[in-house]
C-alpha cells in the first residue's frame, strides 16, 4: 500500500469518526492512543477529552494526558466515559483482548468505542498474502522487532474484531462506510464475489437475529472491498 494512499485512508476514517462522535453526543471521550491530539482539536469543546499514548511528547487540548503502554490494557485508576475512541490502535497492541476488555470497565453503560484499523479483507490485499505471505501494511519484521517500537503487529478482518468485541460482552456492532468501501477495480470485484456468494448463503441460511446481522456486515462491501475498518460497538 502506498505512503499517499495510507494517509488518505486515516483522514477518511477521522471524518467518519467525528460524524459518528457528533451523533452520539458524548460529554466525555477517552482518545487511546491520542497521537499528536487530532481529535482533541476537531471536537466540540464542551466535551472532556482525555488522552493517553506511549510515544511522543504531551498533546495539547487534553483536559489530562498520560503516556502508558497499552500492552497492560487501561490504567486501572481511569474512570468512566462515554466513548473510547481508539483510532489506528489496535493493531499495534499484542493483547488486544485485554485492551478491549478494559475499556468495557471504562465504558458508561450505554458508551461506544469506537476503532480504526486497516482492514486485510480487501481482494488486492488477500492478492498480495497469496502472492508474498504479507498484507499490506503488514510487512515482515524480521531484523526491525524491538519491544516498546511501533509496529503493525496484528492484522484484522471485521469477522475477527467481532469476535474479540463479542467476546468482552459488547453489543450493536457496526462497521461504517467510508468512500474507500468500494472496489477501486474490476479485478478486485471479481476476486470478492465468491466471499459475497458465501456470506448471502450464510445469510440466508441464518437461524437467529444475530447470525443474521453478523453475516449481513460479514457481507457487506465495508468488509469485502474497504480498505479500512471502522467500527462501533456498545456497552448495554
Amino acid at each position: 500500500m502506498c505512503w499517499e494512499l495510507f494517509l488518505f485512508m486515516q483522514e477518511s476514517s477521522k471524518q467518519i469518526v467525528l460524524k459518528i462522535i457528533e451523533r452520539i453526543n458524548p460529554s466525555s471521550i477517552l482518545d487511546v492512543p491520542c497521537g499528536d491530539g487530532w481529535l482533541s482539536k476537531k471536537i466540540k469543546k464542551t466535551i472532556q477529552i482525555d488522552g493517553i499514548d506511549l510515544y511522543g511528547e504531551e498533546a495539547l487540548g487534553y483536559r489530562e494526558w498520560r503516556k502508558f503502554n497499552l500492552e497492560d490494557g487501561l490504567p486501572s485508576d481511569l474512570g468512566a466515559y462515554d466513548c473510547i475512541v481508539s483510532c489506528e490502535g489496535i493493531e499495534h497492541i499484542g493483547n488486544p483482548e485485554l485492551f478491549l476488555r478494559t475499556a468495557y470497565t471504562h465504558l458508561n453503560h450505554g458508551g461506544t468505542i469506537l476503532l480504526t484499523s486497516p482492514n486485510v479483507w480487501y481482494p488486492q490485499s488477500k492478492l498480495q498474502y497469496l502472492l508474498r505471505g504479507f498484507f499490506p501494511s503488514f510487512p515482515c519484521l524480521v531484523g526491525k522487532i524491538n519491544k516498546g517500537d511501533h509496529m503493525h503487529i496484528i492484522p484484522w478482518s471485521f469477522s475477527q474484531l467481532y469476535l474479540f468485541l463479542t467476546i468482552n460482552s459488547f453489543k450493536n456492532i457496526n462497521l461504517h462506510y467510508e468512500p474507500l468501501s468500494e472496489a477501486k477495480h474490476f479485478y478486485e470485484k471479481l476476486l470478492g464475489f465468491p466471499q459475497l456468494l458465501y456470506c448471502r448463503n450464510k445469510l440466508a441460511r441464518s437461524t437467529s437475529e444475530e447470525e443474521r446481522l453478523f453475516w449481513e456486515k460479514v457481507g457487506s462491501k465495508e468488509s469485502v472491498y474497504g480498505r479500512h475498518l471502522i467500527i462501533s460497538a456498545v456497552k448495554p
